[in-house]
């Protein structure tokens, strides 16, 4: 079961069909939107500031979600992907986003909506990433433009696909509950 901990009078409220993987921990402040997965291995930590989730974002195995104290939050629309052991910290992200495996969101960026976030880029404190783009490198500048094939071939087909894939845990789930129940 995830570690679910309230801090400081915070605890984590979320939306209607939710997946919290075995380990992921969330922590504090935190509002998550319906059809929100956090996968394994993964933190959400609203201890020192909120954190604001939107629909149907998916926080893959290894990712960190945190904060700066009392300086900057963190706001995430709907429809992200944050692939696996990216850390975004103290941003907003708005809808329609990719963040890349191991990618780094410093605090006060704003990523744009309908963005990509190449894997392994570091997107520099107060950066304002512009909707529509594809940001990469250390620190990320924009090195091309989103298409209508990049859209749907990446940003929607990961959001939804991990929405399936969270479907499949929760049945692998309800099946262990009734086998330990028919076993009594």
């Amino acid at each position: 079961m995830a570690l679910i901990k309230s801090v400081r009078g915070f605890t984590p409220t979320f939306g209607h069909t939710c997946y919290l993987a075995d380990n992921s921990t969330i922590i504090g402040d935190v509002v998550m939107g319906d059809d929100c997965s956090v996968w394994f291995n993964a933190v959400v930590r609203g201890d020192v500031h909120y954190i604001r989730i939107g629909n149907k974002v998916n926080i893959q195995d290894g990712a960190i979600i945190h904060c700066t104290y009392q300086t900057a939050p963190v706001n995430i629309g709907n429809n992200v992907s944050i692939a696996h052991n990216a850390i975004v910290h103290g941003c907003t992200i708005h809808d329609n986003v990719l963040i890349g495996m191991g990618a780094i969101i410093m605090d006060h960026a704003v990523i744009g909506s309908n963005s990509v976030i190449a894997a392994g880029s570091v997107v520099l404190e107060n950066t304002v990433v512009e909707s529509g783009s594809v940001y990469g490198g250390i620190p990320a500048k924009k090195i091309n433009i989103i298409d209508e094939a990049l859209f749907e071939g990446q940003i929607e087909r990961i959001a939804n696909s991990y929405v399936k894939y969270a479907g499949w845990y929760k049945e692998s789930d309800d099946e262990r509950r009734i086998t330990t129940t028919s076993d009594l």
